[in-house]
């Protein structure tokens, strides 16, 4: 009964707007686009998994200036109150301000903070081979590109203008540079000392802060565990 009652005056329903991205209808490349301007949200679902599953202080540091970012960018928006391009082309639209452009602000946070971590964190390693620096500059060109397709998404669909695409860019590199600098020289000293809290040790929370190469310290340590777990096995089944 209580269905037919639901059916007969149904509701107004409406879309969640975090991922309802609008391209004209059958043009390829804004569909294509529209996918790419979606990345922002792979990102932070990116953050949730590694930080989830890692528990490593730098990325939670990391993440906490994507939120502070975030929180910029609407601050303002606020304050600046310039509306999109294109009154009502879009029906979905969290705010109907436009500058500075969130995602052109997330995304070059992302990238110009990924950078400062590829080139001066990690240059503490021993291993300069011309190897090592290559997938650096090749996955530096990929962030760059992203970065530029991103941007020129939120254009081309009409969410935003130019000099708001513009000026989001320049916001989120500014603090990504002064959140890489906050993190690394006044966080980082703290975080051994934060790691030995007791909810960091209940939550299984790590500082890596002082290995150069995470990727490869992790490999080395689960292949050694792996053969010496394998090799007592193998005694027991003797």
């Amino acid at each position: 009964m209580a269905l037919e009652e639901q059916c007969s005056a149904p509701p107004r329903w409406r879309s969640i707007s975090l991922t309802h991205v609008e391209f004209p209808e059958g043009d390829l490349t804004g569909q294509v686009l529209a996918y790419i301007s979606l990345l922002p949200i792979a990102i932070l679902v990116g953050f949730v998994t590694l930080i989830v599953f890692k528990r490593e202080l730098h990325t939670i540091s990391f993440f906490g200036g994507v939120i502070l970012n975030e929180g910029v960018n609407w601050v303002l928006k606020h304050i600046l109150r310039e509306p999109r391009p294109c009154a009502g082309a879009h029906t979905n639209l969290p705010t109907e301000y436009g500058m500075p452009s969130s995602h052109s602000q997330l995304i070059w946070f992302f990238v110009v903070y990924f950078f400062l971590f590829l080139y001066l964190r990690m240059h503490q390693t021993n291993n300069a081979r011309c190897v090592d620096l290559l997938w650096r500059h090749i996955l530096s060109i990929l962030l760059l590109g992203m970065a530029l397709s991103v941007s020129y998404s939120r254009v081309y669909l009409l969410y935003h203008t130019w000099g708001q695409v513009f000026y989001g860019g320049l916001a989120g590199s500014t603090i990504g540079i002064v959140w890489f600098l906050f993190t690394q020289e006044v966080l980082t000293p703290l975080f051994p000392k934060i790691a030995a809290w007791p909810i960091s040790e209940y939550f299984l929370v790590r500082d890596t802060s002082l290995i150069p190469n995470i990727l490869w310290f992790e490999y080395t340590v689960t292949r050694s565990e792996a053969r010496n777990r394998q090799r007592k096995l193998g005694t027991k089944l003797q």
